[in-house]
């Protein structure tokens, strides 16, 4: 199947956007150091990539951590390209109002995705900076937004793909929940010991359930390995 042609395909068969996670990680493993430092752990050509999938994607989701730790942009610039839709999981609202995501009219084009337990004040905020702030249910563990929730509103409202770049929570719960079709993974020739993992715990206790995938490919670029792999789900997907 052309990569082209995955998108539309898991869309129309299921109300669900195709789920691509890409994240950048040291050799050992690692996201961050233990102080939170993570720009760059990837090398340029990387992080051109990173933008080109933003691209290929209708909407970028992170986690509010990500959020408070780099304040990124979400958009696309090291390419040409439309800016897709910003999805931010934000469980209690601590996104800041300075937030680069809200700056310079990008509140128009974020959407905060909260729980009830979330500060109705704060919500306000930002819905005057022109955000859209949405709540949904909480995850059964209270962890945060549940994200087959979050997903099931966005494939409602017309979003066919989603491009998610962290963090580790967010991904974990991403794959725990099983709904991660395509891995991009930019591994650079570093090695910082301790720090954030990349994946956190998935409950797998025996190597015969580990994560599998029904295509995996690796290439160079610049410095870095990119792993590009599509998880296989068995028979229901």
């Amino acid at each position: 199947m052309a990569a082209s042609d995955e998108k539309p395909l898991k869309y129309s068969a299921t109300g669900m956007p195709f789920v691509t996670v890409k994240f950048a990680q040291t050799i050992d493993g690692r996201i961050a150091t233990a102080t939170g430092d993570s720009q760059w752990i990837s090398g340029p050509s990387s992080l051109k990539l990173a933008h080109q999938l933003r691209r290929e994607h209708d909407a970028i989701m992170v986690g509010i951590g990500t959020v408070l730790r780099d304040d990124p942009r979400l958009t696309v610039r090291l390419v040409n390209g439309r800016d897709p839709l910003r999805v931010i999981l934000d469980s209690r609202l601590r996104l800041p109002v300075s937030a680069r995501v809200l700056a310079n009219g990008a509140a128009r084009h974020t959407l905060v995705i909260t729980t009830s337990v979330a500060n109705v004040a704060r919500a306000g905020e930002l819905e005057s900076l022109g955000a859209e702030v949405l709540t949904l249910e909480a995850a059964a563990d209270a962890s945060g937004v549940d994200v087959t929730k979050a997903l099931e509103h966005l494939g409602r409202r017309g979003i066919a793909s989603v491009l998610v770049e962290g963090g580790a929570a967010t991904v974990t719960s991403l794959l725990a929940a099983r709904l991660v079709n395509r891995l991009v993974i930019a591994i650079a020739p570093k090695i910082i010991g301790r720090g954030t993992d990349a994946i956190g715990d998935l409950g797998i206790e025996r190597l015969e359930d580990a994560l599998t995938f029904s295509s995996f490919r690796t290439r160079r670029l610049g410095p870095d390995i990119v792993v590009d792999a599509r998880l296989d789900w068995g028979p229901e997907e």
